[in-house]
């Protein structure tokens, strides 16, 4: 946003401001029926337990076919889950994105929710979001720059809301669908979010988020990472990131199942719930027999079982005075609820259903570093921590394994916590974690969808990977040489000889002088009966850029452009060639990068 801008700068905040207070009520509006029915169907479980196991096995197949209905009255031409469409309609629409959209997710993602549906509510507010963002920035006729940016401000907005973290809510939108930091962009996102959260907290009057963590798991954090702990949270972020990795594959074998199956498509989600719904009542009979009893933890979008494994006083009465044959067996069910939770959630979403995958990330993660703990705490390695605290820092290892997106993860679980104290574990965890997952999966829990698709996301500001290379990055091809006294013949002979249509001309002291592009060789072929009269020197371009070494990509780029010839000549300092350098060079070397960057 620089001084050219600055003009039209301040109306554009006010307009994120004002848009961000509306969608924390939009959120409010979205998140509030679905925690009163959530308290319903818990209420109504405990009050009639006789009727558990068949409510269990029916009503997420009732919820799976109400999804599948309402996918099939709204239909929509974008494929895969929300925060997909938004990356396609970013990369693909010019990030318009239809209204029908936001009204889909929002009565798709009720209805698969609270029948038991393994989703949360975040995925969906951020499509909501990025959807009543994109139709504000067209109604208000914003140029294409800022309905983009209003599409990532949405996003922010929804996230701040929900989770009362405008931090992560900003990086959300910067990191995983613009990709984009610029100013322009970030001004406008950071004041929406901030907007958001703060009507949100204001409304309900308080500054908790959606679901808690005991302030308990505080009091013994203060100086948690040392040299010593170190490697226990780098092997944490190893174990976050290959649970990432199962569940990316999971979920995109599951959905590759559905796809392929001859079941009509509105009636897909409607068989996933079914399956949830066995599943569950299979968990919840083998329960009852050790005793146990309540809906399955692994159903729903799972924030008691994270309100359970992040509070220490979890972990003290399970534990007790057993030691560490009772840490076994705990550990052994956690894994379970881990398994059960993958599982869960590849049957709701990959079988078509609607939801986010926010909740279900931060539950993996939380279990997983759960389990890790109980296994640390065996040790006595470290026994200032207790599984609370790897837990929490496994939250964020998982979702930033997930999406890819390290900041995100970071600062999400930071801001449920409010704990300085908490960074470091989590950086160095999530940061691991990423690079694990990005190291044994290319994608992304959301561009593995995209992929299908064979739409491939780079940066907004690709250009940065042009300028980190230069010239000297790329093979340079040997060039086609001629002399100012050849004739226009014998540029015919080596075109039909070589394949090329750009010819360097040199002097007899082997130093630049100028290039013969396409157009000058089709305008001397107009009168080919005096080609060999016609001298290379009365037709070459002498105004045309070369390079050097030291240039980088993008301005070699520049050069093209400006020059209008597929072949730039690159010189040494005493002006001698030492190669060509081609459009298609170039765009290959940039691909390479792209490769190597996604």
């Amino acid at each position: 946003m620089g001084p050219s801008s600055g003009g039209r700068a301040w109306p554009q905040l006010a307009f994120a401001a004002v848009f961000g207070a509306f969608m924390g009520v939009v959120a409010l509006g979205f998140i509030l029926p679905i925690h009163w029915a959530e308290a319903t169907a818990e209420r109504w479980s405990r009050e009639h337990p006789g009727f558990l196991l068949l409510v269990t096995a029916t009503v997420p197949a009732l919820g799976g076919l109400a999804c599948g209905l309402i996918n099939r009255l709204l239909t929509l031409s974008l494929r895969g889950h929300g925060v997909s469409m938004v990356l396609y309609a970013v990369a693909r629409l010019q990030s318009r994105l239809p209204i029908r959209l936001a009204l889909r997710q929002w009565l798709a993602s009720t209805a698969s929710i609270v029948t038991g549906g393994s989703s949360g509510p975040e995925g969906p507010i951020v499509t909501i979001g990025a959807t009543l963002g994109s139709n504000a920035g067209v109604l208000a006729k914003q140029d294409r720059e800022m309905v983009t940016t209003l599409v990532g401000a949405g996003a922010a907005a929804g996230i701040a809301a929900v989770f009362n973290a405008p931090i992560a809510g900003v990086f959300f939108a910067l990191e995983v669908l613009l990709r984009d930091f610029s100013l322009r962009t970030l001004a406008p996102i950071v004041v929406a979010s901030v907007l958001a959260s703060a009507t949100t907290q204001s409304l309900i009057g308080s500054r908790r988020p959606l679901f808690g963590v005991s302030p308990d798991v505080m009091e013994t954090m203060r100086g948690l990472l040392t040299i010593g702990a170190a490697p226990a949270f780098v092997i944490l972020g190893i174990a976050c990131g290959l649970i990432g990795v199962i569940f990316i594959r999971s979920l995109r074998a599951a959905e590759s199942l559905t796809e392929h199956s001859r079941v009509p498509k509105p009636l897909r989600p409607a068989i996933g719930g079914l399956a949830l719904g066995l599943l569950g009542a299979g968990y919840i009979a083998a329960s009852m027999k050790f005793g146990g009893s309540g809906m399955p933890v692994f159903m729903g979008n799972g924030y008691s079982l994270i309100e359970r494994v992040t509070d220490p006083a979890f972990f003290t009465m399970s534990l007790g005075a057993a030691g560490e044959s009772s840490g076994g067996q705990l550990g052994l069910v956690i894994l379970v609820w881990l398994c059960l939770k993958i599982i869960a959630t590849c049957l709701t979403l990959g079988s078509g259903g609607s939801g986010g995958l926010f909740a279900p990330g931060l539950v993996m993660g939380g279990l997983t570093g759960a389990a890790f703990g109980i296994a640390v705490k065996a040790t006595g390695l470290l026994p200032q921590a207790t599984p609370a605290h790897f837990a929490l820092v496994g939250m964020a290892g998982a979702v930033a394994a997930m999406m890819h997106a390290p900041l995100s993860g970071i600062l999400l679980v930071y801001e449920l916590t409010q704990d300085y104290s908490l960074i470091l574990p989590l950086m160095l965890t999530a940061t691991v974690s990423t690079l694990v997952a990005r190291g044994l999966e290319r994608e992304s829990v959301y561009t593995a969808e995209l992929a299908v698709q064979g739409v491939r996301l780079g940066l907004r500001g690709d250009t940065s990977l042009l300028r980190r290379l230069t010239v000297r990055d790329v093979t340079l091809g040997p060039g086609v040489f001629v002399r100012p006294y050849d004739t226009a013949d014998r540029l015919l002979i080596l075109s039909e000889r070589t394949s090329v249509e750009d010819f360097i001309v040199i002097g007899d002291d082997e130093r630049y002088i100028g290039v013969i592009g396409g157009n000058e060789l089709r305008v001397a072929l107009i009168y080919r009966e005096a080609l060999n009269l016609l001298q290379v020197s009365e037709i070459m371009r002498t105004d045309a850029p070369t390079l050097t070494n030291a240039d980088s990509l993008d301005i070699a780029l520049e050069r093209f452009n400006a020059g209008s010839v597929g072949a730039l000549a690159v010189v040494d300092a005493r002006g001698r060639v030492e190669g060509v350098l081609t459009r298609e060079r170039l765009m290959r070397r940039y691909h390479e990068e792209l490769e190597r960057d996604a």
